[in-house]
């Protein structure tokens, strides 16, 4: 007794199709793949003499997907998604490492004072920390989480909020001790300030109500970061435009002082960020509760 064929076309054709639709391009599914161009026409033709009708329209050069590849391209997206999440996850039991990609400072300043909650919770998962200045691509990285700073959302990520980047000037009590205390937001511009030509100063006066101020004046001095643009006001070398929820250890042990309580908000914020199809990882699903939970702890809703 023969047993009846199979309903499902060739795995590899609709593998194929998987990539040549998310990228709507057979040389790019090509180049993902490791095939050559003719191998990709070949599996999408074998597909869709199997379903019976064209899955792609070729017109000048290019390809789009037809109505019926339109139908298809979802679900078979979603399962490959979702392959490669079961896949991920049966990884990150061998592995037993996660890996966060985050700006120094927010590192810095935010994430390693609190991470000891996290492994204490979770003490047989290791965490490597990637600070280099860059957009971490998750689908070329190793790479299980990161920490972007931005509006969002971001195609084919989840994203929490973590912390609002507000901002407000910051100083050494050292630096009043030499120029006196400001009278006024205006009166800050007799200070050396620090990296004045950041857009955030310019925002932040205006705010103030000193709608034109003067800074072009000022011999500029950028240091590429808010962790050295702290150090450079704790050390009396001038007023840092800094964000308070990195520095709140600080203004509380006198380190630095707010002149004023006009905070600046340009909409930006630091988000925790992971593929979508990778949400029920049990590593990355463990620290994006925590992180939510420690955002809500410091007065954002997560």
């Amino acid at each position: 007794m023969t047993s009846a064929p199979s309903s499902l076309p060739p795995l590899t054709a609709v593998r194929v199709f998987e990539a040549a639709a998310r990228h709507q391009s057979f040389t790019r599914a090509a180049g993902e793949l490791g095939m050559t161009q003719a191998a990709v026409s070949y599996q999408i033709k074998v597909l869709e003499e199997r379903v019976g009708q064209p899955l792609f329209l070729r017109a000048k050069g290019r390809v789009v997907l037809s109505d019926a590849g339109e139908r298809l391209a979802g679900p078979v997206s979603r399962a490959f998604d979702d392959l490669r999440a079961t896949f991920a996850t049966v990884r990150e039991e061998a592995s037993g490492t996660l890996s966060i990609s985050t700006v120094q400072t927010f590192a810095t300043h935010w994430l390693v004072p609190r991470l000891g909650s996290f492994r204490a919770e979770r003490p047989n998962l290791a965490v490597r920390l990637d600070t280099q200045p860059r957009l971490v691509d998750f689908a070329a990285e190793d790479v299980d989480v990161g920490i972007r700073s931005g509006t969002g959302p971001w195609p084919g990520l989840a994203s929490h909020l973590l912390m609002r980047t507000t901002f407000t000037p910051m100083m050494a009590p050292s630096l009043i001790e030499r120029l006196g205390r400001p009278d006024g937001p205006a009166d800050l511009l007799r200070f050396p300030l620090i990296g004045v030509t950041d857009p955030w100063w310019l925002s932040w006066f205006r705010l103030a109500g000193v709608p034109e101020p003067t800074l072009s004046a000022q011999a500029d001095v950028s240091l590429g970061s808010q962790q050295l643009e702290a150090s450079a006001a704790m050390a009396g070398q001038g007023v840092a435009i800094l964000t308070p929820g990195f520095f709140g250890e600080d203004l509380a042990a006198g380190r630095l002082v707010q002149p004023f309580d006009i905070v600046g908000d340009d909409g930006h914020s630091y988000w925790l960020v992971y593929p979508q199809a990778r949400r029920h990882v049990p590593k990355i699903k463990a620290f994006r509760d925590w992180a939510c939970r420690q955002a809500r702890l410091a007065g954002v809703t997560g």
